[in-house]
């Protein structure tokens, strides 16, 4: 790709970007949030066009991209936000497109398409029922569906944006086997992540954006993990996890002995003012009680307690109304509407506090959303922007502008800075500090171990849907968690 240059309404996108990739490779390309990654990415994709630049594929310049063409010439895309058909099975959207038809005849092959996704799914060492559909699928499992639908393209270029966002660390190390494998196949693979470790374990070269620029371009031996934060936010951090002195009130959430079909017997108690991780491994449960305390799920037993007052949140409405909020993990399924304004989104949870009547008063709407994006530094050239164009740290600023508007005493984080840039992160760290210091219990449910090691004031982890230890800072490391995590030590 030679000087593309990408202009959108009041945003340079891209100025004067030049970037290559040779056949058997891994050649990361890194830069915050907003950067400018994605829109290479789609420009290559064909789903964007260029305003100046040129596109070569062993050394023949694309004319007139489009999507169909990039797939004709075997260029593979798996994007950040999943591109899969909810209704449809895990087999019809890996083939979707490409399904095998019986012979001398229109008719799908539902047995050999079953067989092949099967297939595809084993080389990313993989089980998934093949029959279900993606609807019921966990963010984790929507990943591998999309990695394996990529995989069926035989792409010569395989494009892959943040694919361990949502994967654990054994599906992150079959992903690793198989893209050594590709590589060696002769394949030329652009890799795309916020996780920095991953970068230097799986990276060629590397070539980072920021504000729309190329700043570097070289070797990944050659670069270490605090030069390559510097060229990715223009500026030295410090310390990527700031921590502050935070004075633990009392007791603010209290839950007893909570238990329904996924928890057994759950107890713990979230402070004022203090920061409480929540770890486990895929399927210990994390996501289960956040959704039980928050109303989205029923609690066949125990008890609830906010402020020393027994609460029976039967909803997510009724949880709000008490003060409680959810970042939930997927943010752009279930935490936004992404065809609705910054404005608007802000003010979702608490539409009450800006009506008069049955009419919303925009212009006190405005206000709010404008006092949000400024007090959270959300960038976007105005609060009517769609969420749908933000990058992923500031999407994610809009879902805790809601929660703060609704004053909620108590938020819960899942996964809050999944796919989400060094400096966006730094940001979100701040913020959460900022929230327990004004007296806010806040829980952190993360898969990133340094993140809950580096943020938290207690962790306490899960496993089987039961709670096996709560770790003090004087305790932490991530071998007792991953103990605890996998049953291999006592709880605390």
């Amino acid at each position: 790709m030679r000087h593309i240059h990408k202009q959108f309404p009041g945003v340079r996108a891209l100025e004067n970007v030049s970037f290559d990739l040779r056949p058997g490779e891994v050649h990361c390309l890194v830069g915050e949030n907003g950067a400018g990654k994605s829109t290479l990415i789609k420009i290559l994709a064909g789903a964007l066009r260029q305003d100046q630049g040129s596109i070569l594929l062993a050394g023949r310049e694309l004319t007139e991209h489009s999507p169909a063409q990039a797939h004709r010439l075997g260029i593979g895309i798996i994007y950040q936000d999943f591109k899969l058909v909810p209704e449809l099975s895990v087999a019809e959207n890996i083939l979707l497109g490409r399904e095998p038809v019986r012979f001398f005849s229109f008719w799908v092959d539902f047995k050999k398409m079953r067989a092949q996704a099967v297939a595809l799914l084993a080389q990313i060492g993989e089980k998934i029922e093949v029959r279900a559909r993606v609807a019921t699928l966990s963010v984790a499992q929507r990943q591998i569906v999309e990695i394996a639908k990529a995989l069926s393209q035989h792409a010569r270029i395989l494009v892959l944006d943040e694919p361990t966002a949502a994967l654990t660390g054994t599906e992150t190390k079959n992903l690793f086997t198989l893209l050594h494998k590709l590589k060696a196949e002769g394949a030329g693979i652009i890799y795309i992540s916020h996780r920095l470790e991953e970068i230097f374990e799986i990276g060629d070269r590397l070539t980072v954006l920021r504000d729309g620029q190329v700043v570097h371009t070289g070797e990944v031996r050659a670069a270490d993990r605090r030069r390559l934060i510097h060229w990715m936010v223009g500026r030295e951090l410090e310390n990527e996890y700031p921590r502050i002195e935070l004075q633990r009130g009392p007791a603010l959430l209290r839950v007893e002995n909570l238990s329904n079909q996924h928890l057994h017997g759950i107890t713990f108690t979230l402070h004022q003012g203090e920061i409480l991780g929540l770890a486990g491994l895929v399927g210990a449960g994390r996501t289960e009680l956040a959704r039980a305390i928050f109303g989205a799920d029923a609690v066949q037993q125990g008890k609830i307690f906010l402020a020393e007052k027994e609460i029976h949140p039967a909803s997510p409405r009724a949880a709000i109304a008490l003060g409680l909020g959810l970042l939930t993990e997927d943010r752009n399924r279930y935490g936004l509407i992404m065809a609705m304004s910054v404005r608007e989104n802000i003010s979702l949870a608490n539409l009450r506090a800006v009506c008069r009547g049955a009419f919303i008063q925009k212009k006190e709407e405005r206000n709010i959303a404008g006092h949000y994006a400024g007090e959270l530094r959300i960038k976007t050239p105005s609060t009517e922007q769609k969420v749908e164009t933000l990058s992923g740290g500031n999407r994610q600023k809009v879902v805790l502008a809601r929660w703060l508007f609704t004053k909620s005493k108590v938020l819960i984080f899942d996964e809050p800075t999944a796919g989400i840039d060094a400096g966006a992160k730094y940001e979100i760290y701040q913020l959460i500090n900022q929230l327990a210091q004004n007296g806010i219990g806040v829980m952190i449910i993360s898969s990133d171990l340094p993140e809950l090691l580096g943020i938290c004031s207690r962790i306490a982890v899960m496993r089987a849907g039961r709670m096996a230890g709560i770790l003090t800072r004087a305790e932490f490391s991530q071998e007792r968690i991953m103990a605890l995590a996998t049953g291999t030590a006592e709880g605390v």
